[in-house]
């Protein structure tokens, strides 16, 4: 029986957390574990009850590493791979209530993706956050980051793929809260709970809200395409 790199534990009120459990790869991301996610994430959509989602992991060492180039995949695995990614993106930016990401270790790539694509973030004192994408010249970043930091900001980190750390994170406003890497999925859950004290019509409605002025949904429909054209066409991410 294929394992299952994904761990989901309800709290009460309605809060759900999903943790990333490939701590050999520092989460990086293969098809099973996105389809994994994805399914979940759209699962929790239909979920009337649902109030925050918290995404996490069972290893302070890494949120997420981004793809897991080591995957052995042919062509169309290596686009499938990236549709997963894709469809990953828009389920996160599509979720009807609150997300938090559990930003702790290594939040690489696709991992930087994700939590930038979280309504809120709350980092760990070890935090190693990177949009390492134009290495490889992969079309990410743009999309999520500019409206977080700020255009000149955003091009600098995309740009260049350097890593910051938490405090960095936090002055540039990236991330809310900044704690030992222990405390961050306590803290996360924290935030959580005072979203969930809230009226339940009324923070989805504010969700609502924030992605249509912000236009997130378009945002993404616009980086996904490019994407999915640099992977069937261009050079694409390797493929083990």
């Amino acid at each position: 029986m294929a394992r299952v790199n994904i761990v989901r534990e309800r709290h009460q009120h309605g809060i759900e957390i999903l943790r990333i459990d490939r701590p050999e790869r520092r989460n990086a991301l293969d098809t099973a574990t996105l389809q994994a996610l994805n399914a979940a994430l759209a699962e929790l959509a239909a979920d009337d009850e649902l109030r925050a989602v918290v995404l996490s992991t069972t290893s302070t060492s890494a949120f997420c590493a981004g793809a897991d180039v080591s995957e052995p995949l042919d062509a169309d695995g290596g686009v499938a791979r990236m549709e997963a990614f894709a469809e990953l993106y828009q389920r996160v930016e599509g979720t009807p209530v609150p997300t938090i990401a559990v930003c702790v270790g290594n939040c690489v790539g696709g991992g930087a993706e994700v939590v930038a694509g979280c309504d809120l973030r709350v980092a760990g004192d070890n935090l190693a956050l990177a949009w390492s994408g134009a290495r490889l010249g992969v079309p990410v970043g743009p999309a999520r980051l500019t409206q977080l930091v700020g255009l000149a900001r955003a091009k600098e980190l995309v740009y260049t793929g350097r890593a910051i750390g938490a405090e960095e994170a936090r002055r540039i406003g990236l991330v809310e809260h900044v704690v030992p890497a222990e405390e961050a999925e306590t803290t996360g859950l924290r935030l959580a709970e005072q979203i969930a004290q809230q009226s339940p019509s009324g923070v989805r409605t504010l969700k609502t809200m924030f992605r249509e002025l912000e236009q997130t949904a378009e945002r993404v429909d616009y980086e996904n395409a490019h994407l999915l054209e640099f992977q069937r066409s261009g050079a694409g991410l390797p493929q083990g």
